[in-house]
């Protein structure tokens, strides 16, 4: 398995200039670095070519996350709208290929975070999702691009909130390169067992984040038995990337997003951020290597 972190771990504002935690990351212990991909249409396609050649320097790899807008919703009754959203996605696919980002996660599905006083059919939007994934995944293919459907907690979505639920789409959509997405953070309130979760998954598990019921970086002594994860992904032989999604200081779009309204780090430092980042994957390493 190859450790990574999620970039907004340090700012406020999803987006910006992501080749300066290329350095920082593999500095840090690092072997991936997931970043934003929902700005990537604003972007020329110079951008990606540095962080291209910034991630070979450093021998990183880079993986994408996006939490759909609401004009980027598969499952809307809106059928122009969810056409610009295939528009977008063919260009920040383009993009992504330049860059080297083979994979991007989140609730491609739908949208995030959900507006839950807005009119809901879960049956008739899962289906409408499923059928907008198929032609999505098709066109990622030709990229080389892997979707991970990431299964979210309740009261951020509404269409996957369990494994057995990401599973279920994911075979409905049958497509090689849709996988499913499980994140600690998310199983915790969701989910009877982790490890069940996890083993049920299986060879569908394409993307796995991590971090603490509070959304800290994983640590010694936090609510989760890390090592026995760690047990239960090499029980289905996964491969793949384990990338810590912690958040800990208020402020910004990140933070409204994320609903951080107190500061979990305690007044760090960006050297005490990269501190306690260094130490958490130095232990993932050592207790689910």
């Amino acid at each position: 398995m190859k450790y990574g972190i999620y970039y907004a771990y340090w700012e406020k504002e999803w987006g910006g200039q992501f080749v300066p935690y290329v350095e920082k990351c593999k500095r840090l212990g690092f072997d991936v670095l997931e970043v934003a991909c929902g700005a990537f249409h604003l972007e020329d396609d110079r951008f990606f070519r540095e962080l291209r050649a910034a991630a070979d320097a450093n021998g990183m790899i880079l993986t994408g996350g996006y939490g759909p807008r609401p004009e980027h919703n598969l499952a809307s009754r809106d059928e122009a709208a969810v056409e610009k959203a295939f528009d977008f996605y063919a260009d920040i696919f383009r993009k992504m290929e330049i860059a080297g980002i083979d994979r991007i996660g989140g609730a491609l599905y739908s949208y995030w975070p959900v507006d839950f006083s807005a009119p809901m059919d879960k049956p008739g939007d899962t289906a409408r999702s499923i059928a907008r994934m198929q032609r999505l995944a098709d066109m990622a293919a030709d990229h080389g691009i892997m979707l991970c459907m990431e299964s979210l907690n309740r009261f951020e979505g509404y269409m996957i909130n369990e494994a057995y639920e990401a599973i279920d789409y994911v075979k409905a959509v049958d497509r090689p390169n849709v996988k499913v997405m499980l994140d600690t953070f998310h199983m915790n309130i969701e989910e009877d067992s982790l490890t069940d979760a996890i083993r049920q998954a299986g060879p569908l598990l394409g993307h796995f984040h991590v971090g603490e019921a509070n959304r800290r970086c994983p640590r010694p002594g936090g609510r989760f038995d890390w090592a026995e994860i760690g047990q239960a992904l090499k029980q289905i032989n996964y491969g793949g990337y384990v990338v810590m999604e912690p958040f800990v200081t208020m402020g910004g779009q990140v933070g409204k997003d994320i609903s951080i309204w107190r500061d979990l780090s305690h007044g760090a430092t960006e050297e005490r951020l990269d501190q306690d980042a260094a130490a958490s994957v130095a232990y993932l390493r050592k207790v689910m290597g």
